[in-house]
């Protein structure tokens, strides 16, 4: 029911617009300066689709015969011609992408190019049909076309968009302002095509009063606005035209109508009209997209960076969003046409970098993860993503980068990292304990030894020396064992540097040794590596987390039917190379597979986290290089560390080894120590006093009120943590106060454990000595501060 009433409603439509248009034909009762019908058949196709043609056919042929005095003959050719124009019509509007909004400036470029053509086709066959019926004759049939076409095209573009708006939803209504608009354009319409003036300059200046009231409706009332306004104007000037007024008349008979000039006048009217809607529209839907654009780009929590690139310079940021200026803490005007790489910190890996600058010069995409340098003076990591933009030839000309923070990232990963490395240290407790206790043990018997032949007087001086020399040697493995636990403990483990494999593999031997031996043999086997630029704190974890799996997989009881063994070397393409196996239990392949998933085990739940193999695939990976793995079930398994050599490459400037001790020829000096352990304080001064004068205090504040009292010293040692004031408050007040003092100051340390001390170790240059301290390191280090320090004295 539905389609029939349409079909009802377009032959009603039709009819009524054929002879509204018949009413005004021009030429042989047929041919009309502007034909509705025509808007009216195009719209109704591209509304109701191309299958409701019979209607238009039936009803063009009805009209004809109904209104018109024109053979039937002619009149199907017309039917045919108007019902195959309104076809065409709207399959290459179908064809252009066409949308009855008309809110693009392509949909009114498509109408018009459809109204210009197949209009075409009525005009022929309608012109050849009245010469060959012979109501026109041959020599008029160039004028007839002319006429007929230019009315159907008129009629195109007059009736069709207020049809084809017309079915679409209607906007918010500003009716005020619409009802004295459409007053306004009828009483000027009126005047214009109303008066004597026929033909006259002053007619046609009354005439172009109109298009600014056209403008006026496209650009507030939009399309509907535009065609509304053209409808009005049509209408009165085809009446005022029709009733011998207005421009388009000649002046001298006051009957000629040029019906060019009026038709180009509508034609004009109806297209600026129309394009000048599209083009508002189009205007307000880009100002919305981009609104929309700026409005996502301010709320993502990513950082969003856009930097212009101009011929012969350098980057330059023309955009940042909310997210990135909180990363950086910099407001718009403290970022605006700053160079992207003054925003970014130290601790960028070479191989990114190298990456980042390649990106750049190339044109070219880029992922990675960088440092970025906050206000505040604090490190924000992040990952960047990199996108050149190219304009239509191609040319690259703004990059567009976001930031995702990875500081809490980087954060929980340490935390993990330093959980997991806690778990392998606590795996290897015991078998540490017992390293520790028999180092010990004849550490306090020597000890008790000494005391002993001491008591026996200058008899047991012999015998009181070789104790002597036996606790030296206990303490010395004590200072070794503890050394190797602080480097497995170390929090600043990015610190990388030049390092031989072979004094990284040897710690961790020595940690994993006394757990390793209850269940298999503990084969090294070295060879001659090349040096690597890593982190000796991190590939020493990975190492120990290796050998802790390695006997994890070997069952206690038979050590002599199991191995686990140890290799370093060289691979064929020069890469450093860690080997450790083991003849333990092995993995199936489904097992096999996962082992690098994070939180991946196989273990009792006291056993392991699943998290230690990741970890390591993720720290040799940082390192540039490769973890692989072999196992078979029953057989065993052997995990391969393969890290990119760097001999060749200039290594990071190493703190300064301790002299050889050299006589001591100085004159005595002053040195202050402060350590707020007394009995180590004491022992320093016991070492040092016979060459020099030493004050001793445990508490910074005294050190720092001496100073400040006149008090002089050439040399400082000064414990790193201290309870109240710390080294790093000494060492802050003598930069201020006696900064040539604090370039004579060495701490003792016996590890940074705060970030905030951290910090400070990378960032002073002042020697530090790692406790516990030789005493011949001690005074050495002493003797080499002193050579070029004149006496305070």
């Amino acid at each position: 029911m539905r389609g029939i009433a349409e079909m009802l409603a377009l032959a009603v439509v039709y009819l009524a617009s054929c002879w509204l248009g018949l009413t005004q034909a021009t030429i042989a009762s047929a041919a009309s300066p502007v034909w509705p019908a025509t808007g009216v058949s195009l719209a109704g196709l591209v509304l109701l689709g191309v299958s409701r043609w019979p209607v238009i056919f039936v009803a063009a042929c009805t009209s004809i015969l109904w209104f018109g005095s024109v053979p039937p003959a002619a009149t199907l050719a017309m039917g045919v011609g108007n019902t195959l124009e309104a076809v065409l019509g709207a399959l290459l509007l179908r064809r252009l992408g066409f949308s009855p909004s008309l809110s693009r400036t392509q949909d009114v470029l498509a109408l018009t190019t459809t109204a210009a053509t197949c209009t075409l086709v009525s005009a022929l066959v309608g012109s050849l049909s009245l010469v060959l019926t012979g109501k026109v004759a041959w020599t008029g049939i160039g004028l007839t076309a002319w006429v007929w076409w230019l009315g159907n095209a008129m009629g195109a573009l007059v009736v069709g968009p207020v049809l084809l708006l017309l079915s679409r939803p209607r906007p918010e209504p500003r009716w005020r302002e619409a009802l004295l608009l459409a007053v306004i354009t009828v009483g000027v319409a009126l005047w214009a095509f109303s008066g004597g003036n026929r033909g006259s300059p002053l007619a046609y200046a009354q005439v172009f009063l109109l298009f600014p009231l056209g403008v006026w409706a496209a650009l507030r009332f939009g399309s509907r606005g535009a065609a509304f306004s053209t409808l009005f104007i049509a209408v009165a000037s085809i009446w005022g035209t029709v009733a011998g007024h207005g421009a388009f008349i000649s002046r001298e008979d006051g009957r000629t109508v040029d019906l060019l000039e009026l038709q180009l006048f509508l034609a004009i009217i109806a297209f600026t009209g129309l394009q000048l809607a599209a083009a508002r529209a189009e205007r307000k839907s880009a100002s919305a997209q981009l609104e929309l654009l700026a409005t996502a780009v301010r709320s993502v929590h990513e950082g969003v960076l856009i930097c212009e690139l101009r011929p012969g310079e350098e980057l330059q940021l023309v955009y940042a969003n909310e997210s990135f200026r909180a990363m950086v803490g910099c407001s718009h005007q403290e970022l605006a046409r700053r160079a992207p790489r003054e925003l970014c910190g130290t601790g960028i890996e070479p191989e990114v970098q190298q990456r980042l600058e390649e990106a750049l010069l190339v044109r070219d995409f880029f992922r990675g993860e960088v440092v970025l340098a906050h206000k505040d003076g604090s490190r924000v990591h992040s990952e960047v993503q990199l996108s050149p933009v190219r304009n239509a030839e191609g040319q690259v000309l703004y990059f567009v980068a976001t930031y995702r923070d990875m500081t809490k990232q980087k954060q929980l990963q340490a935390k993990l990292v330093s959980a997991e490395r806690i778990a392998a240290v606590g795996t290897l407790a015991a078998g540490v304990g017992h390293e520790i206790n028999n180092p010990l043990a004849y550490l306090m018997l020597n000890l008790e030894g000494v005391a002993q032949s001491l008591a026996r007087g200058p008899a047991g001086l012999a015998e009181a020396e070789v104790n002597l020399e036996s606790a030296r040697e206990g303490a010395e493995r004590i200072r070794v064992i503890v050394r190797d636990l602080k480097v497995f403990s170390r929090q600043q483990g990015e610190e990388r540097a030049m390092l031989d494999v072979n004094e990284v593999v040897v710690p961790a031997l020595r940690m994993a040794a006394h757990a390793v031996r209850p269940r298999a043999r503990l084969v090294e086997d070295f060879g001659h590596p090349p040096r690597v630029m890593g982190s000796e704190a991190r590939l020493g974890q990975v190492l120990l987390n290796l050998l802790v799996n390695a006997l994890q997989a070997i069952p206690e009881g038979n050590p002599e039917h199991h191995e686990v063994r140890v290799r370093t070397g060289r691979d064929d393409t020069g890469r450093a190379l860690v080997e450790v196996t083991d003849t333990g239990c092995g993995m199936p392949p489904p097992v096999l597979a996962r082992i690098f998933d994070p939180f991946f085990t196989t273990k009792s739940s006291g056993e392991g986290t699943g998290l230690g193999l990741a970890i390591c695939q993720q720290i040799i990976q940082a390192h540039g290089g490769e973890l692989r793995v072999r196992s078979e079930e029953g057989k065993g398994s052997s995990f391969t560390v393969l890290l990119p050599s760097a001999e060749g490459r200039p290594a990071k400037t190493p703190l300064p080894a301790a002299p050889t001790p050299v006589p001591v020829t100085s004159p005595r000096r002053r040195i202050l120590i402060i350590d707020d352990e007394p009995r180590l304080a004491q022992s320093m001064r016991m070492l040092i006093e016979p060459s020099h004068d030493v004050f001793v205090t445990t508490r910074g504040a005294e050190a720092l009120a001496w100073v400040n009292e006149g008090q002089r010293f050439d040399l400082v040692l000064c414990d790193l943590q201290m309870p109240g004031t710390t080294g790093m408050d000494v060492y802050a007040h003598l930069r201020a106060h006696v900064p040539e003092l604090a370039e004579r100051l060495v701490f003792i340390s016996g590890g940074a454990y705060t970030q905030a001390t951290r910090d400070f170790v990378r960032s002073v240059r002042n020697r530090i000595l790692e406790k516990p301290v030789r005493p011949d390191e001690l005074l050495a280090t002493i003797d080499e501060a002193l050579a070029t320090t004149p006496s305070a004295a």
